[in-house]
């Protein structure tokens, strides 16, 4: 403490001091500002050319966001070394204490690496239903670390994104059409050919059917107790659960007034009577 109200008691000192690192601070001060101006103009450059390719909105703000801080540690670098402060220890600490941190966040960093991935490849989008890792739902969020889902039954479900980018996944929105697939058994003493017609009369009727690509009907299967149709209409995606319920009951309801069975498996038990 005494030694350091002596060298402000001499005004010698201060002056010197002033005089051999003055120079340096204020050129220092000087260069952060115009770095600071000069980032913040790259930044509103780089989200007008962002924006005019028509970027996604959650990869423009990672982007930009990385970008920031990126340029803002290089210039603080830059300026810390115009203090003469010696940088290769400084940096050598940064490096250890970078790699400390990497080795506890592993698994943050794969996630974090997954949702780029993802923001850059759009495998699906917000609103897009798919099913990954074993869940199902309507994609709401798509995050740095992780996706979120929400189910039919209204469930959250928070997928992260390092397994999502690398494992499989179904995409059901990625394309406008899709095919509804059905399964209609019929009895063995019942009309093949009668039963097509009634489908085919069924799909003819609702709108909601593509005429291209035409519907299919079959035998898919001659099971144990029914003979099976496999029938396969195409519909918009939006469609599609509408469809694949409502045909269904149609169905139904019109094989039981035209007098078409639709069999269960049943048993028959034959008993024999011994004398």
């Amino acid at each position: 403490m005494e030694n350091i109200k002596n060298w402000f008691s001499n005004p010698e000192q201060i002056m010197g001091f002033v005089i051999k690192y003055g120079g340096q601070l204020l050129i220092a001060i000087i260069t952060l500002i115009v770095g600071l101006w000069i980032i913040s103009l790259l930044m509103k450059g780089m989200k007008k050319l962002f924006r005019a390719r028509d970027m996604d909105p959650g990869l423009q703000s990672f982007l930009l966001s990385v970008s920031s801080i990126a340029l803002k540690i290089m210039l603080i670098i830059s300026v810390i070394s115009m203090l003469g402060v010696k940088m290769t220890s400084f940096i050598a600490v940064l490096g250890a204490a970078g790699l400390a941190i990497g080795m506890a966040l592993s698994g943050s960093l794969q996630n974090f690496a997954g949702g780029v991935m993802l923001l850059m490849f759009k495998p699906f989008k917000v609103g897009d239903y798919i099913t990954a890792q074993g869940e199902s739902g309507t994609v709401s969020e798509i995050q740095i670390f992780h996706t979120i889902l929400k189910t039919p039954d209204n469930k959250t479900v928070i997928l992260p994104n390092g397994a999502l980018s690398t494992g499989s996944m179904v995409n059901y929105s990625k394309e406008p059409q899709r095919r509804v697939d059905f399964t209609f058994g019929i009895g063995y003493d019942d009309d093949i050919d009668k039963a097509k017609n009634l489908i085919l009369s069924i799909i003819e009727k609702d709108s909601r059917i593509l005429k291209e690509p035409a519907p299919f009907i079959g035998v898919i299967n001659l099971g144990d107790s029914s003979v099976d149709l496999v029938v396969r209409v195409w519909a918009e995606a939006s469609n599609y659960w509408g469809i694949f319920f409502d045909l269904q009951e149609t169905v139904k309801k019109e094989f039981d007034r035209q007098g078409i069975s639709i069999p269960y498996p049943q048993t028959d038990v034959h008993l024999i009577q011994s004398k």
